[in-house]
């Protein structure tokens, strides 16, 4: 049995755990743009806080 060369196996994983990240980034932002995503966020935070928004 002959086991083979995995060199390049590390940075492959490290560049499909950037892409995931670059289109989850991608998806929130299309997410945050909408108005009432933005205010609901901001409202949850505010009471989280305890800021009584």
């Amino acid at each position: 049995m002959k086991i083979q060369d995995d060199s390049g196996a590390i940075t492959a994983e490290y560049a499909i755990a950037t892409l995931a990240g670059v289109a989850f980034a991608g998806l929130m932002l299309l997410v945050l743009r909408s108005e009432e995503v933005r205010s609901m966020l901001f409202q949850l935070v505010g009471r989280a806080l305890g800021l009584g928004a």
